[in-house]
C-alpha cells in the first residue's frame, strides 16, 4: 500500500466563502515577530551565535563566541524598532509571534503589547533552527514555551507558531490541545484543518513572500518602495478576488528601520482606504473560521484498510471490484479523497486493464430499458441512474424501439449500450444511440469505456462529500 501524505488539492477550484465579519472582502492579518533575546547566542546556552535574518546578508555562526555585530542588530530591534512600530499599529488588531525566552527578557515590550490589545501567540521556546531536534526535546521545548508563555504574559498562548521549524512540529503543537490554531504552513491563502489521530487542529497559514524577512535574504527587498509595490499586488490580487486572508510578516530589527518603517505605514493606509477590509489578529480569524467552517470528518479513502476500501467502492464499476481493489494498491494520499481525485486513481486501473478486462466491465452493464429494467433486477445504482432520464416510464413504443436497437447494438459490437445517463435526457439518449450504431467498434469500444468512466464519476459523487 503506498499512501503520500502530503495534500495537494487543498480547497481547489471553489474554496469556501469565510463570511468574513461585516461582509468584508479581505481579511490583512500583521503578523510582528518578536524574536530579540531568544535568538541564537551562547548567553542562551547555545552553541553559537545567531546568523539568521539580519543586516549581515549570509552571515556565518560563530561557534563558542558571541558575535557583537549581530548581537547589536537583534538589540535594535528591542531598542528601538519594537517602539516604532508600537507608536504606529497600537489602533491595530497585531498578533505578535513572541519567543518564550525574548518576552521574558522585554517586560515593557510585553506590557506595551499587552496595553495595546495585541494577541500574543506562542513563537517557540528560543529563536533556533528545529529540523535535527529529536522529537521528545522539541515536545519538552513547546512545554517550556507554553509554561513559560503564560508566567510571562499571565495567559497561555492560543496561537503557535515554530518558523524554524521539523516535520514533527505541526503534530506535536496538534497534541498539545493547547492552540486555537497553528501557523506553521504556507500552505494556503485560508484557514483550513488537519487531523491528526482524534484530534483536528486549525491552521491559520503563514507568508514567507509577503514578509520583510526577504530585506535580509539575497534576491529579497533592497528598498522600503519594493516592500509597498510587493504588498498593495498582493493586496489588490486578493481584493479583487474577494474571500481571501492577507498575511503580512515583521520583524522588530527589520522593518523597523525608519527608512523600511515608512513603506509599512504607507501600505496600512492604502489597505485602510477601501471598503471592506477587516484588520484582525490571528485570533481573532480562527475562532471565526471555527465557528462559520467547523472542522467535519469523515472516512478517507486512502486512509481506509483493503477490505473497507473495496467494500466502499467495489460497485462503482459496474459488478467489477477489481478495479476498487487495483486502485486501492495506487498511491494515494489526501488529493483522493476527493471525487475527482479517487475517480483517477479508480479510471486508471480501468484503463491500464487489459481489452479482455475492460470488456467484461462493458458486458457486466444491464441494457439500457432493457429486460433487467423491466424485471427490476437493476442494481440499487443502475435504477437511480435510468430513473434520472425517465427511462423507468417508458411507452410502449419507445420501449420496443430501445429493444430493437439494444439488440442491433450488442450484435455488432459484442457488449451493451452504455451511456452515462445522468448526462442526458431521454431525447439526447435517443440521439446518441442512433449516431453510435454508426461508429466502428475501435472507436465504439473507446465511447463505451469513456461513457463507464462517466458513470462512476456520478456514482462517487453520491459517496464523497467534494
Amino acid at each position: 500500500m503506498q499512501r503520500y501524505p502530503r495534500d495537494m488539492i487543498g480547497y481547489g477550484a471553489h474554496p469556501p466563502d469565510p463570511r468574513w465579519p461585516g461582509g468584508a472582502r479581505i481579511a490583512v492579518q500583521i503578523v510582528l515577530n518578536y524574536e530579540e533575546g531568544g535568538e541564537n547566542n551562547v548567553l542562551h546556552g547555545d552553541a553559537a551565535s545567531e546568523a539568521f535574518l539580519s543586516e549581515i546578508v549570509g552571515a556565518a555562526a560563530w561557534p563558542g563566541q558571541r558575535h557583537w555585530n549581530m548581537e547589536s542588530i537583534y538589540e535594535y530591534g528591542a531598542r528601538a524598532g519594537f517602539w516604532r512600530l508600537h507608536r504606529m499599529m497600537a489602533d491595530l488588531p497585531v498578533t505578535v509571534y513572541g519567543v518564550a525566552t525574548a518576552l521574558a527578557r522585554a517586560p515593557e515590550q510585553v506590557a506595551a503589547m499587552k496595553e495595546a490589545g495585541w494577541e500574543i501567540a506562542s513563537h517557540g521556546l528560543k529563536w533556533v533552527e528545529y529540523k535535527n531536534t529529536p522529537e521528545d526535546v522539541e515536545r519538552a521545548h513547546m512545554a517550556e514555551a507554553i509554561r513559560l508563555h503564560a508566567e510571562v504574559v499571565g495567559a497561555p498562548p492560543r496561537g503557535w507558531y515554530t518558523g524554524r521549524c521539523s516535520m514533527n512540529t505541526v503534530r506535536l503543537a496538534a497534541e498539545t490541545g493547547q492552540f486555537a490554531y497553528v501557523a506553521d504552513s504556507y500552505a494556503d491563502d485560508l484557514p483550513y484543518w488537519m487531523e491528526f489521530g482524534r484530534r483536528e487542529q486549525l491552521i491559520v497559514p503563514y507568508t514567507l513572500d509577503a514578509n520583510d524577512m526577504r530585506f535580509a535574504t539575497p534576491q529579497g527587498f533592497n528598498a522600503g518602495g519594493q516592500f509597498l509595490d510587493y504588498l498593495k499586488a498582493s493586496f489588490d490580487a486578493l481584493y479583487r478576488e474577494g474571500g481571501r486572508m492577507m498575511s503580512i510578516g515583521l520583524h522588530c530589527r527589520l522593518i523597523g528601520r525608519p527608512g523600511r518603517a515608512e513603506a509599512l505605514r504607507q501600505f496600512i493606509e492604502y489597505a485602510q482606504d477601501h471598503e471592506g477590509v477587516w484588520f484582525a489578529t490571528r485570533e481573532q480569524i480562527a475562532d471565526h473560521w471555527a465557528t462559520v467552517h467547523p472542522h467535519q470528518r469523515f472516512v478517507r479513502p486512502s486512509q481506509m484498510d483493503k477490505a473497507t476500501f473495496v467494500g466502499a467502492y467495489g460497485h462503482i464499476f459496474e459488478h467489477s471490484a477489481w478495479v476498487a481493489n487495483r486502485a486501492f494498491d495506487l498511491e494515494l494520499g489526501p488529493a483522493h479523497d476527493t471525487v475527482a481525485g479517487l475517480h483517477s486513481a479508480m479510471c486508471r486501473a480501468f484503463r491500464s486493464a487489459t481489452e479482455e478486462e475492460r470488456l467484461g466491465v462493458l458486458t457486466a452493464h444491464p441494457d439500457l430499458a432493457g429486460k433487467l429494467a423491466a424485471a427490476k433486477r437493476l442494481t440499487a445504482e443502475s435504477t437511480a441512474e435510468q430513473a434520472s432520464a425517465g427511462l423507468d416510464a417508458l411507452t410502449d413504443a419507445e420501449r420496443e424501439a430501445f429493444a430493437r436497437q439494444n439488440a442491433a447494438y450488442t450484435a455488432k459490437f459484442g457488449f451493451p449500450f452504455i451511456i452515462a445517463v445522468r448526462d442526458h435526457d431521454k431525447a439526447s439518449i435517443k440521439g446518441a444511440f442512433a449516431a453510435r450504431l454508426e461508429n466502428d467498434r475501435e472507436t465504439e469500444f473507446s465511447e463505451a469505456c469513456h461513457q463507464v468512466e462517466r458513470i462512476a464519476y456520478h456514482r462517487l459523487k453520491d459517496l464523497l462529500p467534494r
